[in-house]
């Protein structure tokens, strides 16, 4: 019964939220508006008992949704991405094919003849998963995770010659003095 309702809360949750993706009026609401529907749906992967993806899909998405969101605040024209604006053109037409192509596939779950489960069920779901989206690769492509991951953080490090501290020098407790002109000073 509580899984039945988590299920329809969590399903709900993520049509409305993709929904507001296309009527807020600016870019850091809606890249929230995004994480918080995809996060959703990771909701129900996990409640499908594969904790596993569920996970990874939350870790993926929220690190994409802030790295995008501070992109889009660093980038855009207006000030924080705040500005009204809106994320498509001809909204009859967008509209109407957006709800069309949803209402298509909704019935379409509903129509399609769903076949029966056959055999056990795997000891381990996820290792199960991994293997049949993996392949043989999997050991490969874990490890080519890490080095994207190192590589990003090394990106990070020396994209800037400044360290953290450099604007106060020794002394924290006296007047920023920024070698870099612009920098706040107080």
């Amino acid at each position: 019964m509580l899984t039945a309702v988590l299920f329809w809360l969590f399903g709900v949750s993520a049509v409305v939220f993709g929904f507001l993706v296309f009527r807020l009026d600016s870019m850091a609401r809606v890249t929230f508006a995004l994480l918080a529907s995809f996060v959703f749906v990771a909701c129900e992967v996990l409640l499908l008992g594969l904790s596993y993806l569920g996970v990874v899909i939350v870790l993926m998405m929220v690190m994409e949704m802030v790295i995008m969101a501070v992109f889009m605040i660093m980038y855009m024209m207006n000030p924080a991405g705040l500005m009204p604006m809106a994320m498509y053109h001809n909204k009859p037409g967008a509209m109407s094919v957006s709800l069309g192509t949803f209402a298509v596939l909704a019935t379409g779950t509903f129509l399609v003849d769903w076949p029966e489960s056959r055999g056990s069920r795997p000891s381990d779901t996820t290792k199960s998963l991994g293997e049949s989206l993996m392949g043989p690769q999997m050991l490969t492509m874990m490890v080519l995770g890490l080095v994207l991951f190192a590589t990003i953080v090394a990106t990070v490090v020396l994209a800037t010659n400044r360290g953290r501290y450099d604007r106060f020098g020794d002394d924290l407790r006296a007047r920023p003095d920024d070698p870099v002109p612009g920098g706040v000073r107080r």
